[in-house]
């Protein structure tokens, strides 16, 4: 479905940065300054965040142009519209990493890409990033390339790639880029743009913080006196142990989970790779700066008329309130790229977004999610932000919830009410996943996240919560670094308890994930019986995708656990995930056999017998079939 006439009469073409010759010169412009080069579409929104870098550095006062989704397989005339600009070169993969983009975790190709109008795959390559810099580089190889976004941060050290089922050094290494920008990138961009403008080479740009480069493996890089340095084991050491790559993991993991980290360098090849400290989160007026430019909250018109972009369509009228996550799920990529450390925005800057929201031509009075990684830890912090700077903990919530963490939900409770009272909102939904790690805290506390959980069932439901227990075996749960199955259990029933009382039939969707490193197959059964115990059929399910930078594909690619150094058993072969997968569909005729004769195989006889007992069932609950990196933003169906 075509974008409506009316949402874009308020706005000129300028309203856009540019994205062709043409547009540019309606600005007046005969140079570029940046020309940012992106494998999504081109949505000024700031959920998106090439528009986000983009409007920062528009805000600096810089003539920015940007090529979506620029054809690398013709001419590479998208790569030559703009000529030379006059600082660099930006390049992203876009929202997601271009791998996890195009595959599932059977390796197949997916059929469509949620970035692209009409949801059409085939718009960007595989490893967009390094395919889009080398591009660049071969066509002007005296302009500074610069790469951040999601790809470029989670792989900016060696990594293990799923797809190639290799490990790869850093990606400045195969795109050849002058300088990484790794997590969210305002703040380093800022004082990269000063330096060029002053004149300073890309190649002598070395002490911005949050940024990677490459030097010489003789060279020593400049550095400022305060950093401490991390050498890490050498890329071609980790190729021939693989162990060693996992004790380098465990290092990268500390140090990016750290308030002030140290300096990381890993040799590869004839090369270093230099990976500075980053920078403290963005304040609340930092980060409210960031969501206080002119966004039109629109696709570039260059869409008008064309088919919907899915990914747009899902977050147009929903609010981010905050950055960053402090759950540290060894299987989420979240904390490694946004941060441990949560920013959050101000009320004020929240409910003038929904002002501005409820201004939209196609807004009918539903705001479809206030929320972030998590939708419940706004304005969580540390009590004692001395005492954060010397932890270097994975997670603020496990394996107990940290003293020194704040999690009173009173603010939260008071930013939805004054929601509820705008009169132009008719409701607003939590479409992010909710934690309720909560419920394993002090009376006060356990006291206020249901209060929370109340106001949320009552006032902010669409008639489905999503929560994420992920597996019901402790021992699964432990290494994902996930409360136990019983939390889960407490939920349901405080979550049923509020249905009840007030008179509403609404439903939870919980996610599972199988094949999760130390899952086996009697896990899975066991996970199986306890859902349906509960009333659960589980519709879809998600297999673990090992993506870049995580515990989780550390110890799947190594066999490893580089904290516990024990030995950790994973689902690798097809044929072992499939076994495990089926677990969910147990209700299904075709399952049931090949199940039966699995646990029979097994010697697992019992479990046959809890599993297909003739207790019924009632709910039928969809699960994210995609992913971590955009479960937030979905929209599940649920069937009875």
């Amino acid at each position: 479905m075509g974008n409506s006439n009316l949402l874009y009469n308020k706005y000129e073409l300028t309203n856009w940065l540019p994205t062709t010759v043409k547009e540019a010169k309606l600005r007046g412009w005969d140079e570029l300054d940046v020309v940012l080069f992106s494998g999504d579409a081109y949505v000024d929104h700031p959920s998106f965040g090439p528009a986000v870098i983009s409007r920062v550095m528009e805000n600096l006062g810089l003539r920015v142009a940007i090529v979506p989704q620029p054809n690398w397989q013709d001419d590479l005339r998208d790569f030559k519209k703009f000529g030379t600009p006059r600082l660099f070169f930006g390049v992203t993969s876009g929202c997601m990493d271009s791998m996890v983009n195009h595959y599932t975790a059977n390796k197949r190709l997916r059929s469509d890409d949620a970035y692209t109008p009409g949801g059409k795959a085939g718009f960007r390559p595989d490893y967009a990033t390094t395919v889009y810099t080398n591009i660049l580089k071969k066509l002007y190889p005296d302009v500074p390339v610069i790469i951040g976004g999601i790809e470029a941060s989670l792989r900016r050290v060696a990594h293990y790639d799923y797809w190639s089922d290799k490990l790869m050094p850093s990606i400045l290494m195969d795109s050849k880029a002058d300088l990484l920008v790794y997590g969210l990138g305002e703040k380093p961009i800022k004082e990269i743009v000063n330096l060029l403008e002053k004149g300073v080479p890309v190649n002598k740009i070395q002490t911005t913080p949050q940024t990677a480069f490459l030097i010489n493996k003789n060279e020593t890089p400049a550095t400022k006196k305060n950093w401490k340095v991390q050498e890490l084991d050498s890329f071609e050491a980790c190729l021939k142990d693989k162990t060693k790559h996992a004790y380098n993991f465990k290092i990268v993991e500390e140090e990016s989970n750290k308030y002030e980290s140290d300096r990381i360098i890993q040799q590869s090849g004839k090369f270093k790779v230099v990976i500075n400290p980053s920078l403290a989160p963005l304040t609340e007026k930092e980060i409210d700066e960031v969501y206080d430019l002119p966004y039109t909250r629109l696709p570039h018109p260059k869409y008008h008329n064309k088919p919907a972009i899915p990914a747009y369509e899902m977050i147009r009228h929903s609010v981010n309130s905050h950055r960053g996550c402090f759950g540290g799920c060894s299987f989420c990529t979240i904390s490694a790229h946004q941060g441990k450390f949560v920013s959050s925005r101000s009320k004020e800057s929240i409910l003038a977004e929904i002002d501005k929201v409820a201004e939209m031509p196609d807004f009918k009075g539903y705001v479809s999610d206030i929320g972030g990684p998590s939708a419940n830890m706004w304005k969580m912090k540390g009590k004692i932000e001395n005492v954060c700077r010397s932890c270097k903990r994975a997670s603020c919530l496990f394996p107990k919830i940290c003293p020194n963490l704040d999690t009173d939900h009173s603010q939260m409770i008071d930013l939805l009410k004054e929601v509820r009272n705008n009169p132009k909102i008719k409701k607003a939904f939590i479409g992010s996943g909710i934690r309720y790690d909560y419920l394993d805290h002090q009376e006060v506390e356990r006291s206020r996240f249901k209060e929370y959980m109340s106001d949320i069932i009552v006032n902010h439901v669409s008639g489905r919560l999503k929560v994420a227990p992920e597996h019901t075996s402790s021992k699964v749960l432990r290494l994902m670094r996930k409360p136990d199955f019983d939390h889960f259990k407490l939920l349901v029933k405080h979550f049923d308890k509020v249905n009840a009382d007030n008179g509403l039939n609404q439903q939870l969707i919980p996610y599972f994930i199988s094949s999760h490193p130390e899952c086996h197959e009697e896990d899975m059964a066991d996970l199986a019986i306890k859902t349906k115990n509960m009333n659960f059929i589980l519709e879809q399910v998600q297999d673990f995708t090992p993506t870049p930078m995580t515990l989780a594909t550390v110890i799947y690619y190594s066999g490893i656990d580089p904290y516990s150094k024990k030995e950790i058993f994973t689902a690798k072969s097809q044929k072992d995930k499939r076994n495990q997968k089926q677990f969910f569909f147990w209700y299904k005729p075709e399952e049931r056999k090949q199940i039966k004769q699995r646990l029979t195989e097994l010697n697992k006889p019992e479990l046959i017998s809890e599993l297909f007992s003739s207790n019924k069932t009632k709910t039928i609950v969809d699960t994210n079939p995609k992913g971590k990196e955009k479960r937030n933003s979905k929209k599940w169906k649920t069937k009875r």
